[in-house]
């Protein structure tokens, strides 16, 4: 399994979809998801800080599991079928619930949880991006978003398909 980190999301035209990029800790694999509109201005709100007037239902995740006296210890991206991800939260006390990768990583975000990829996740949808091999561990650098942009404009979802879609 290996470690992961939100790199940022990006927001892909023509169809405006969101992309979420992941990078493996210590490694040089990145994992791009695509995920809806809600999610990413969740995950884009925490990743800069910014706390909203009321809790966002990813707030409320976090709320709720700690009112019911639970941790959440770590996200675990777990499988890839016909180009989507499955996820599970992995709370204290080996309580497992399935979750969409988006909303899991939103709320790991929330406490620090860590994110894991599976590695047959990482061997079938992990890419190494042009000129990252061997490159510092920076996060945020802009050297990684250009890369991001760049990677970006050369994937497409169907990418993701696997090797038994004939499409």
């Amino acid at each position: 399994m290996g470690e992961m980190r939100v790199v940022g999301i990006r927001v892909e035209p023509p169809a405006n979809q969101p992309v979420l990029l992941l990078r493996e800790v210590g490694g040089c694999r990145y994992l791009p998801i695509w995920i809806g509109q809600s999610e990413a201005a969740s995950i884009a709100l925490q990743q800069r800080g910014v706390e909203p007037p009321r809790p966002l239902t990813h707030d409320l995740i976090v709320n709720l599991a700690e009112a019911f006296g639970r941790t959440l210890r770590q996200v675990r991206i777990v499988d890839m079928q016909e180009g989507t991800f499955y996820a599970e939260m992995v709370f204290d006390g080996d309580i497992v619930v399935e979750a969409r990768p988006s909303d899991a990583i939103a709320v790991a975000m929330r406490c620090d949880a860590q994110i894991i990829a599976v590695d047959e996740v990482l061997d079938d949808a992990g890419m190494v991006m042009p000129d990252e091999e061997g490159a510092g561990d920076e996060a945020g650098s802009d050297d990684e978003v250009e890369a991001f942009r760049e990677f970006l404009d050369q994937v497409s979802p169907e990418d993701f398909l696997g090797p038994e879609s004939d499409s």
